[in-house]
């Protein structure tokens, strides 16, 4: 059974940087598309960056530039490094996979495993 944990929440200073990671396991599929979703209070759900598994990625617009997404495949982990964090990225962040080629759009819709998330805030 296909399963995803985050880890590496936590509170930091705007311009400040985090690393977050997902430890994945259950995959049998060979092609998987795995990505990172947020999710503010009041706000709906919405992807963040896509990562294919011949290490393609796709990023949205507010991210680009500032935010990394990674996977090794030794460890079994999906990472995502976040740089000159900024107050509006706060929110609960998901990992989330799906078993085909990743989409331009980063659709939620599209994803059918979840992770329950990890809290990140960036203050002021």
């Amino acid at each position: 059974q296909v399963q995803l944990v985050e880890f590496g929440g936590g509170s930091v200073p705007a311009g400040g940087s985090l690393t977050l990671s997902c430890r994945y396991s259950g995959f049998t599929y060979t092609r998987t598309c795995m990505a990172w979703f947020r999710q503010a209070p009041g706000k709906e759900r919405e992807g963040v960056a896509s990562f294919e598994t011949d290490g393609v990625s796709t990023y949205a617009d507010p991210v680009k530039g500032r935010f990394t997404i990674s996977r090794d495949n030794s460890k079994n982990t999906l990472n995502l490094q976040m740089n000159s964090l900024k107050p509006e990225d706060t929110a609960m962040y998901y990992c989330a996979a799906r078993h085909h080629y990743c989409y331009s759009k980063i659709d939620r819709a599209n994803f059918a495993y979840w992770g329950q998330g990890t809290q990140v805030t960036v203050s002021s």
